[in-house]
C-alpha cells in the first residue's frame, strides 16, 4: 500500500522492521526534525512541526501494524473474527474497515475492488470474510486507536 511504503520510506525502516527498530528510527527523527530546535525563523519552525507531524502519525500507524503487534494481540484478533458477527464494513481507497458485533473494528489493507464486490454479494459476509480476508491482508485495530 502507497501509504505503508511512504511512513517506511519516512521513518527510514523495511518492512522487516522490529518495534525496536521503529523506536529507534522515531526517536533519532524527532530529534532532529522536534520544532523547538527551530526558533531562527517561524517559516522553518512550520516545516518543522509538519515534518515531526507525519514522523509521529508514520510511527504511530507502523507499531500498529508492526507483526509483533498483530503477534500480541493475535488471540484476541481470532478471538473476534471467528466468534462475532460484522455489524458494519465499509470501502475506501484499497482500505476496508469492518466493524464487528463485540465493538471491535478493523482496518485491512491493500483490499482489492473485486474482493469487497465479492463481500457485499456474498450470500455469509461473515463466511466469505473468514475465508477470503481476515487472514490474507495487513491489518490492524482501529477499535483501539479510538480508545486511546
Amino acid at each position: 500500500m502507497k501509504k505503508i511504503v511512504e511512513f517506511r520510506k519516512l521513518l527510514e525502516v523495511n518492512e522487516a522492521a522490529s518495534l525496536l527498530e521503529l523506536k529507534n528510527s522515531y526517536r533519532s527523527m524527532m530529534k532532529n526534525w522536534h520544532p523547538d530546535k527551530f526558533q531562527d525563523s517561524e517559516a522553518s519552525k512550520l516545516e518543522a512541526e509538519e515534518k515531526s507531524k507525519a514522523i509521529i502519525e508514520a510511527y504511530h500507524f507502523l507499531v500498529s501494524i508492526a507483526p509483533e503487534t498483530r503477534s500480541q494481540t493475535f488471540a484476541e484478533y481470532t478471538l473476534t473474527t471467528t466468534t462475532s458477527a460484522i455489524a458494519d464494513f465499509e470501502y475506501k481507497s484499497q482500505i476496508l474497515k469492518i466493524s464487528f458485533m463485540d465493538g471491535s473494528e478493523y482496518e485491512y489493507f491493500d483490499v482489492p475492488k473485486a474482493v469487497y464486490v465479492k463481500l457485499v454479494n456474498a450470500d455469509s459476509p461473515g463466511r466469505f470474510a473468514r475465508r477470503h480476508i481476515y487472514n490474507a491482508y495487513v491489518y490492524r485495530s482501529t477499535s483501539k486507536l479510538v480508545a486511546a
